[in-house]
């Protein structure tokens, strides 16, 4: 599965916007964005935790990309890396109360295993 960012056409790309990772952790975002569209009324606590560790994931990315020092690029990597997990965990407990259609919940899941497995990848090269 390839997941591609649209950018201008000769804008220069950074760092972290070349990683396979990266891309999926937005794609993620996206699909994120659209499960939380769809969560019904007083479910806010499940939105905002959901939001908040599916955004950590690519801007953790972005930081370890553009972090010069190993040990610190690799701890943005297990950053973003325990947010995936967050995510899968959100995941889980609104399957469970039946608040996600299981289309979404199976392409979330097979992004964020994904990513996670791109993240231990990294983080462990850094060592």
């Amino acid at each position: 599965m390839t997941i591609e960012i649209k950018i201008a056409e000769k804008q220069v790309l950074m760092d972290h916007e070349k990683l396979t990772v990266y891309q999926t952790a937005i794609e993620f975002v996206t699909l994120a964005d659209e499960i939380i569209e769809h969560l019904p009324r007083g479910r806010a606590y499940l939105s905002d935790q959901l939001q908040r560790a599916a955004l950590s994931i690519p801007l953790n990315i972005a930081e370890g990309a553009g972090e010069y020092a190993i040990d610190e690029k690799a701890r943005f990597y297990r950053m973003a890396k325990r947010s995936a997990t967050e995510c899968a965990s959100i995941l889980d407990v609104c399957q469970r109360l039946e608040l996600v259609e299981e289309k979404r919940y199976m392409n979330g899941r097979e992004l964020l295993l994904g990513i996670v497995s791109m993240l231990i990848k990294m983080a462990q090269k850094q060592r």
